[in-house]
């Protein structure tokens, strides 16, 4: 099994939850670690650098990890330089975290249009001065990077991203094979990834795009001869896909697909589930009600494929406590099995779009003018 090395940190399987906001906070996290046995590596939401450095009360909650959280990841973002050092000297001495991962992925045009996220890796100066900054601030931290192959096909950044970001001494990078202007339609592009591999041979490149399955993992691996797989929408109402993923690195697994060792759970089995990160989510935010009414959003994706009936999915998804929530999931068929066709795509895709941009952003791809601070939106992405 390919071993991953994130500076001092071994990560194996080289496998990594993506940062998703709104989807990956601590009871997401201790989920997945759980089906995995602890192992991989499992990064927070996306937080903002400017809201971090000003003690955001929101983003501080964000920032909180189990005391069984090991390594400790942050996703941050952020376009100002200064801010984006502040940052991870803020991290490194009151020990916040073990690894800061460094987002420019993000295609949401809000983002972009201030020349935020998917957008800035095209102002090559600026993509410097920020892992520069990130870098020499972070101590002994590993700093890593996430991005995407361009902002559309007429200007591709990925690979002159990844030299910048091997020459200021960035640990590791993530690879999502779609453009900006892509989103998340259309099917990734895994060549990309396998080029960034052989552009930038001296650091770890960790492919992410359509991997739906533990087999789907292994696969881009074997064709692309990447490091490890970057795990986002696939595991949307799935966290038990991490104890696929193991179960598929280490050739191991119980229960499910015997011939694999993949989980293949029954309706009553993803109810468990659904209850207990219902409850979790409670839990972390102090309030079951709000817990519960956070949950809503994965409803669709735990009972995707499974025969339930379009007004019960409306009823679970406006439940507003835990009692409501447990006894609409036991008026179910809980003896269904896995649905057949139930291991594809999972979350919003969407086609081609343009990609809004600064007022003559791209002119001049070294000029670091015109990026503004409003690009620093807490808004998921990459």
């Amino acid at each position: 099994m390919t071993l991953l090395q994130i500076g001092p940190h071994a990560v194996q399987p080289p496998v990594v939850l993506a940062p998703m906001a709104g989807i990956t906070n601590a009871p997401f996290r201790t989920l997945c670690r759980e089906f995995s046995g602890g192992k991989g590596l499992f990064v927070s939401e996306m937080i903002t650098t400017r809201a971090l450095v000003e003690r955001n009360e929101k983003t501080m909650q964000l920032i909180h990890f189990d005391e069984t959280e090991k390594p400790r990841s942050i996703q941050l973002y952020g376009v100002d330089p200064d801010t984006v050092g502040k940052a991870a000297r803020m991290i490194a001495e009151e020990d916040l975290a073990d690894h800061i991962d460094l987002n420019f992925g993000c295609p949401v045009p809000k983002v972009t249009r201030k020349g935020g996220g998917s957008a800035l890796p095209y102002k090559r100066n600026l993509l410097r001065s920020i892992l520069r900054e990130a870098v020499a601030n972070a101590g002994a931290l590993p700093v890593t990077m996430k991005m995407r192959k361009g902002i559309d096909d007429d200007h591709i950044t990925y690979l002159d991203a990844g030299r910048i970001a091997a020459e200021e001494g960035i640990t590791a990078i993530a690879l999502h094979g779609r453009t900006a202007a892509q989103h998340y339609g259309g099917t990734a592009d895994w060549d990309a990834i396998a080029r960034l591999k052989e552009h930038v041979p001296e650091i770890p490149v960790l492919g992410n795009g359509d991997i739906w399955s533990a087999d789907d993992a292994q696969r881009m691996m074997r064709e692309t001869g990447c490091d490890g797989v970057v795990v986002g929408r696939g595991c949307l109402g799935r966290p038990w896909l991490f104890g696929d993923l193991v179960a598929a690195f280490e050739g191991t697994g119980t229960g499910g697909d015997a011939s694999r060792g993949y989980a293949q759970p029954t309706l009553k089995e993803v109810a468990a589930v659904m209850l207990r990160h219902a409850t979790l989510l409670g839990e972390w935010i102090g309030d079951e009600k709000r817990g519960v009414i956070d949950f809503r959003k994965h409803v669709a994706w735990y009972t995707k494929g499974f025969s339930i009936g379009s007004e019960m999915r409306r009823s679970l998804a406006v439940t507003s406590s835990l009692d409501e929530l447990d006894a609409l999931l036991a008026e179910l068929d809980l003896d269904q099995p896995w649905p057949v066709g139930a291991d594809g795509p999972r979350g919003r895709g969407s086609g081609r779009n343009r990609v809004v941009l600064p007022d003559g952003w791209l002119d001049d791809p070294y000029d670091c003018a015109g990026v503004d601070a409003d690009a620093e939106l807490d808004t998921s992405g990459g």
